[in-house]
């Protein structure tokens, strides 16, 4: 990719944040064909939280991307929420490049551990983190009842 890429922390109330997630949330509803919005019970103010923040990917200006990270359970372990590229902009290392950035953050917060979670029906995603070494566990908090969902982990290295 020859453009210039930058991610930055980004208010999860803007107007940038809304329709990104917005476009996930239409985009999960539709691999799933939810009754719901497809949101996942994921709030913005979920990521105002100490040790917490959402990211989004710019492309000349354009933002194509995002993903947010934030406490679970004990606070040694962190979660990421919300990763999403636009179709558009997929298979061009992207994703890879945002997944980096949010354990960096991770590890600066202090975490030990990155939980996550994702649907069977998003193999691109199942593959990104299969090929980031993310490991398999055993569904966790509100997707311990869902055969659809995946949760993996990923211990980080603090120096």
């Amino acid at each position: 990719m020859k453009e210039k890429v930058i991610i930055k922390k980004e208010n999860p109330f803007s107007e940038v944040s809304t329709v990104l997630i917005r476009e996930l949330s239409k985009e999960l509803a539709k691999r799933y064909e939810f009754t719901y919005d497809g949101s996942g019970g994921f709030q913005p103010e979920d990521v105002t939280v100490e040790k917490a923040a959402f990211l989004v990917v710019w492309i000349n200006e354009e933002p194509i991307a995002c993903g947010a990270v934030r406490p679970l359970f004990e606070n040694e372990i962190a979660e990421i929420k919300r990763m999403f590229v636009k179709p558009e902009f997929r298979g061009n290392g992207i994703a890879r490049l945002l997944l980096k950035k949010l354990e960096s953050l991770a590890v600066e917060m202090g975490y030990k551990k990155i939980w996550l979670e994702t649907g069977d029906r998003q193999p691109e995603a199942i593959r990104l983190y299969e090929n980031t070494n993310y490991s398999r566990i055993i569904n966790y908090g509100n997707y311990k009842e869902n055969l659809h969902n995946n949760c993996f982990e990923k211990v980080l290295l603090n120096d």
